[in-house]
Order: structure tokens, then sequence, then C-alpha cells
């Protein structure tokens, strides 16, 4: 009780400090300055209000009182600003300007009369009171105007009728309607580009205006839709697409012999500066073909696929007319540099242990001629724990070596013809292949060799599958030798049999996503994926008909090798909300499940359970580090706690949330923009049955929601617009490995050191922490 007032009474404190320095501003200002306190609009509907506010200047809206408090830490002293202040730190204060007023005021009076209230009127009210400025926009909105009749008059017969087709059934003015300015505009940019797909390469959008007569009825209008003819001809000529040239440029690099083919079929001219690049490939991108009417659509996906290729650092498409409806259309790409070499960094610390992680990524853009990239990666990381005796050497708790292949074509490579569509996003088939080695001192090493074929294509703007039919993949695990009798000794059996082990996995895998393309953006949406991993089914279904070798234990094998049968599903649904400006609400559900069965019905291999913690998950917690259920590790002895960890904390099923609030807190530290977010996350994982191992570990619906862990943080994201640095500090809060009360563990944070001492007693060599730290690239989810 003592140290939840505690908690009260520091956050009370450091709130109202905040809201009092962010007060004391106005005593900085001179005598003929004040601070704008306060804003609002009055007589607009609900519905428009927020709108209509983006029309208020933003030099006179409120300061954020954060933004506030960081500039006056900065750049105030002996009562005073500074006469030079520091820029981009923090937010200037927003002094009243009567001329912005005004202006803001005619702004919202446009604004209005877009929306059909010709009669409004904006009158700004100031009052200024101990150098606070309050300012309202008193409107008067009037009544709107509706259209009443709607007239079309087409100079050219032909586009009246492709008005009529293409347009008018999804038209979004119509009779009757509130007048509106946005749906205007949006007719005339239909029609541009239903006139534009159908050839005519000369339209443009100022041939289409509207008449508003006002003079009928109150408050009704007559609306009339004119499309007018070019001034030097009597119609709109339509244009057909005669040769096609592309040509791939050759900058900065060693010249070579110019490769000029032509496909007399297609009539295309092609020149190669680079000798480096085939035709084929390159024309199922290219969607303005020889025959074919010009289209604006199809030459914008032209450039959105030639550029997806990630060959090509420029793209141009031109055209030039032969006579009077031929045009020849100019394909121009400047290729990216040919191979590539990028080398990444890290260094972890964590839990008393330390280490880096190093990795080089090897790249070939073009390796057969068809913007196919090959990818060569290799990667090393070490943890050192210096808990452990000896020399430098001695103390390595774990080191893991990665090297890994992927070829990545732009097209489906199938042994039967389907359909490379990618109207929506480029379709790839991606051949992979990849080795891990990786070694626990005195407890565990692993080798595990895995290679997939995979096909991933777009079905629309915001559905996306892939679909891995292959997944060929070989495991040799091993316990050290001591460390698997000291587990026998002391009852765990079963784990040694299910980690001690060689496997043989033959399975598929399927993944579909959900707006994907959106996770950048600042709008509402909902996003989710989906996947599902089978495996052994189809060398089960080859068992019942060819006899198979079995091991002692009675697991079927193939190629002296027991063989890996399980399903395994996870799913990822969040829901995000833009709460104006750089402000947004995200949370985040995501389950799954895990099954082992036939050939492998024990527990699931290490690689295929899931474990909680993490820099995106439970981010108070290091990964692997959580769970299963309430399982606390005082059940195992010292040493075995030591060379278990990282191993011990599975399960076969998760659930795991996450809500967390964005907001912007500079917009501009070293080049790029610092966002907050604070974040509270949900979860836990499970046995799928009572295992020996992690007593209270399985998952049981009358206790699960007890054993659900909480904790909270905040962190700092630095958005370069390139990619983001994250920097989270998770807080525990609730933490299931203790039971009753004892789990809500925030109440210890301020008597930590008692608190620390008496949980490394009980748990040594495991350390107790309140706060975990992570550094990440890219938002969490």
């Amino acid at each position: 009780m003592i140290n939840n007032q505690r908690l009260l009474a520091f956050t009370s404190i450091t709130l109202l400090l905040l809201i009092f320095t962010s007060c004391r501003t106005a005593r900085f200002l001179n005598e003929d300055q004040a601070l704008v306190d306060h804003v609002d609009i009055h007589g607009v509907k609900p519905e428009l209000k927020e709108t209509t506010s983006l029309y208020i200047s933003n030099e006179i809206k409120v300061n954020s009182r954060v933004n506030l408090f960081i500039y006056n830490l900065f750049n105030t002293k002996d009562g005073k600003y500074k006469k030079r202040n520091i820029r981009n730190v923090g937010e200037a204060p927003h002094l009243l300007d009567s001329g912005l007023v005004d202006l803001s005021a005619t702004q919202i009076k446009r604004f209005l009369f877009t929306k059909g209230y010709f009669g409004a009127s904006v009158t700004p009210e100031i009052a200024v009171k101990k150098k606070r400025a309050t300012i309202h926009f008193n409107v008067t909105q009037g009544d709107p105007y509706y259209m009443s009749k709607i007239t079309y008059n087409f100079a050219d017969p032909i586009v009246a009728d492709l008005y009529k087709k293409e347009v008018k059934p999804a038209t979004v003015i119509k009779e009757g309607d509130q007048y509106d300015a946005v749906n205007l505009i949006t007719e005339r940019e239909k029609l541009y580009m239903a006139m534009r797909d159908h050839g005519y390469f000369d339209y443009i959008r100022q041939y289409m205006r509207v008449a508003v007569d006002s003079m009928s009825k109150k408050n009704q209008l007559n609306l009339e839709v004119q499309v007018e003819n070019p001034s030097d001809s009597t119609k709109h000529q339509a244009y057909t697409i005669d040769n096609i040239f592309v040509t791939i440029r050759n900058f900065g690099t060693a010249k070579k012999e110019i490769k000029q083919t032509f496909d007399s079929i297609n009539k295309i001219h092609f020149t190669d500066e680079t000798n480096n690049f085939r035709l084929k490939p390159l024309t199922r991108y290219m969607y303005i073909k020889s025959g074919n009417p010009y289209n604006l659509t199809k030459e914008n996906l032209s450039y959105d696929r030639l550029y997806e290729m990630n060959g090509f650092r420029s793209v141009k498409i031109h055209y030039q007319k032969t006579d009077s409806n031929k045009l020849d259309a100019f394909y121009e790409m400047v290729p990216r540099p040919l191979m590539g070499n990028q080398i990444e960094g890290e260094f972890t610390l964590s839990s008393g242990m330390s280490g880096f992680n190093i990795g080089n990524t090897f790249s070939h853009r073009n390796i057969f001629g068809g913007a196919e990239l090959l990818e060569v990666k290799l990667r090393y990381g070490i943890l050192f724990d210096p808990r452990l005796s000896g020399s430098i050497s001695n103390k390595i708790f774990n080191n893991d070596i990665q090297i890994g292949v992927n070829l990545i074509v732009p097209r489906m490579m199938t042994p039967f013809p389907v359909s490379n569509n990618a109207q929506y996003g480029l379709a790839k088939t991606t051949f992979s292949t990849s080795l891990q080695i990786f070694n626990q001192d005195a407890t565990y090493s692993n080798r595990y060799f895995i290679n997939t074929l995979n096909y991933s294509w777009h079905e629309s703007a915001n559905k996306f599958h892939s679909f891995t039919p292959i997944v060929l993949e070989y495991r040799q695990g091993r316990l050290n030798d001591n460390f698997a009798q000291n587990l026998i000794d002391q009852g765990y059996l079963l784990y040694v049999r299910s980690n001690n082990r060689e496997y043989f996995g033959l399975g598929s895998q399927y993944a579909f996503t959900y707006n994907a393309k959106k996770l950048t953006k600042k709008e509402n949406f909902n996003y989710f994926k989906g996947s599902v991993d089978l495996s052994g089914n189809i060398l089960d279904l080859v068992s019942r008909v060819v006899k198979f070798d079995r091991t002692a234990d009675g697991e079927k094998k193939v190629l002296g090798v027991p063989y890996l049968q399980y399903a395994k599903t996870e799913l990822d649904y969040r829901l995000y909300r833009n709460l104006g400006g750089n402000r947004q609400f995200v949370f985040r559900i995501n389950p799954g499940i895990a099954i082992p069965y036939g050939n492998n019905s024990t527990l699931m291999i290490f690689e295929k359970s899931f474990y909680g913690g993490g820099m995106n998950g439970m981010r108070a917690w290091q990964a692997r580090t959580l769970g299963p259920g309430s399982y606390n590790r005082e059940s195992v002895s010292e040493d075995l706690r030591l060379n278990l960890r990282n191993l011990d904390q599975l399960g076969e099923i998760k659930i795991e949330g996450n809500a967390e609030y964005r907001f912007r807190i500079l917009n501009s530290v070293l080049g790029a923009k610092m966002n907050g977010a604070t974040f509270v996350d949900f979860g836990n994982v499970w046995r799928l049955k009572e295992n020996e191992l992690n007593p209270g570990g399985e998952f049981k619906f009358d206790k699960f929601l007890s054993q659900i862990a909480i904790g909270t943080g905040f962190g700092l994201r630095f958005d370069s617009d390139y990619f983001i640095i994250r920097l989270d500090a998770g807080l525990k809060v609730k933490d299931p490995q203790f039971s009753g009360s004892d789990q809500w563990v925030l109440k210890h944070f301020f008597d930590s050191k008692e608190f620390k001492d008496q949980y490394y007693q009980t748990h040594r060599p495991d350390r107790y922490n309140f706060i975990q730290y992570n550094f990440g690239i890219g938002l969490p989810f």
C-alpha cells in the first residue's frame, strides 16, 4: 500500500511540475505579447468541426505542453527568452497574431463555401488576460445549397458516350445532394482517367468545367457539366501505340559492347548499353504495348512494376507522335549497381550478459539477366556471461553462426503455366537455403539445415499470399553428455529425448496478409496475418504403403533419421486508429498453437515452439524468459538454471496482446523525427500437456487468465523516413511466476534492492530485473 501511494505521489508530482512549468511560459514574454491558451470554433456542425479546425493557422493553435516545456528548458535564462534560440528543440510558444486570426477566419469561410454553405460568415473573437489569449471563431453557417438540376454539355459526342459508360454509373454528383466542391473535383478526375485510359493522350483536366447557377429557388443550384474540345480541333483525338523503344542506359560503369535487338512481332527495339539484361523478363511488366490504345493506368503500372523488380534506380516513359493518331513509346531505364555489399552489427546487453551480432549481405541484382536477385548472407553472434569462471574464451555462453543463400525471381516459376498478373504487386519465386550452427556452453549444440521453395503474389491491393509448397529441413540437436545425464538423474528424461535428437522434416507453409501496405500510414484500418505450418503428413501417407524403419522409441525413419509430424498456426490481428496529426493508437492480439502428433507426439522441437518476451512482444521480459504458465525456475537446481537458460521457457500455446499510443515529440533531431510511445503488453506461453520440466506450465481454461503477464513502458522512435531506430524500456507489472498478490511485482519497484536480493538467493544465478531495455529497427508491430 505504501509503495502504491509512493508511485501515485511520484506520478502526480511529475505531471503537476510539467503543467506548472508550461504555465509559467507567459512570464517569459514581452509586455506586448500573449500566449495562445485556448482556441475553439463555435457554430459548425459536429461532423465538420474537426476538418474545419485544420484551416486555423498552426502558429495560433495551442502548444503541446510537453513540447513547450522542452523548448523553455533550453531557451530561457533569467526569466527571459535567449536572444539566440536553439532551433528544432521542442516547440516555440505560439503567440497571438491578429493577422493570422483574420487569415484563419477567411480560410474557414472559404472551406465552408466549398461544402455548400455559400452564406456562411466567420467572426473571430479575441480575449487577452495576463498575457494569455483566448480565440473563438464564431461561425454562422446558414443553410446549405443543394443540387436541384444537373445538365451536361459535351462538345464531342464520343466523349459524351465515354462519360455515360465509364463515369456516370458511379458518379458522386447527384441531383438532390448537398453541393460539395470535392465531389466535383473527383468527377473531373474520373473523366480524366477514363479519357487517358482510352487513348486520349492530349486530354487535360481543364477541358471539364462546371457552371453553377444559384439564381433558382432558395438554396437550390443548377449545375451544367461542360467538356470542351481542343481549341484547334472539332474533336478529341485518340492515339494508338506504334513502335516500342527500350533503352537500358550505362552510366558510371565500364563501357561494354552495346546489345541491340528487334522483336518484329511486338515491334520492340531493344538497346542494352550494359549488355547485362534480357528483353523477355522485362516485357512481362511493360504494359504499354504496340497496337494498343494509349493507357495512363497501364503506364503507371509499368512504372510500379519495373521499379519493384529492384534492378533499376530510374525508369522513364515518354512518347513521340508519328502521325495523326500514332505514338511511339520510349522506355528508358538506368540500372542500379550490379553488385552490393552491406555490413550490419549490433551490441547486446541484458541480464548481466553482453555480446554482439555482426552480419554481411552480398547481393547480385541481375544474375541471370532478368533482374533476379541473389543474396548471400553471413551472420555471427556471440554472448558472454561474466559469471562463468576462467579466461575470456571460457566466458562464452553461446555463439551462433548462420549462412544463407536466397534467389528471388520476379515472376512465378512453375512446371505448369500460371498467370503472372502483377496488377497489384510483383509475383515472386524464392529459392532459399540456410545453415545454422549454434552452441551453448556445456549445454546444447544445434545444426539446422533448411531448404524452401516459396511463391508470393497479390490477390488485390490489400490481400497478399505466400505459399511454400516445399520445406525440406534437417536438424541435429545434441545435449552435452554431462548435462544430459544430469537431466536424467533429476527426472527430465522426456526433455532429453525431445531435444537430444536428429530429425528430418518435409512440409508446407501458407500465410495470408491483409492491409500490410497500410502499416506506415496514419489512418484507420485493420491488419491481419494468419499462417499455417504443416509437416510430415506426406511422409506419413507414404509410410502406410512403404515400410519405414523405426527407432527404439517406435518413431518412423526416413534416410535413417526420424521425421517430424506437427501442425502449427498463428494469427496476428491489429486495430489502428488515427487520433489526428501524428497521434495513433494501436491494439494487437496474437494467439498461436502448435500441435505435435503422429510420428512426433511428445514436445514440439525448439525451433517450432513459441516463446515469450523480446523486443517485439512482451517488452518487459528478455526473450525466452517468460512462462510457460506459472512456471518458476526456483524448482530447477542451480546448475540447471544456468545451463537451461533460453531452453526451458518454451510452449506450444501462445496468447499475446499489446496496446500502444504513439505521438510526435520533436520534428527534427539530427535530421530525424523523434516520436514517443507508451504501451501495455500482456500475454504468456503454455505447454499443451503437463510436463515435469515446467511445473505449472500447462494450459488450463480455469487458470490461464491468472497466468497472464502484464508489462508497461515508454519508448522513443527516431524516424529518418528510410528506417526507424527504436528504443523501448519495458517495466514488469504482473509476473505469473509468483502466486496470488505477489504477482503484482510493481509494488516492489521502490524497494527493489531487498526484493532482488531475496530473489537472487532462491534463483541464483538468475537475477530479477524490473526494467528491460530493447533496441530495434522498425516498429514492434
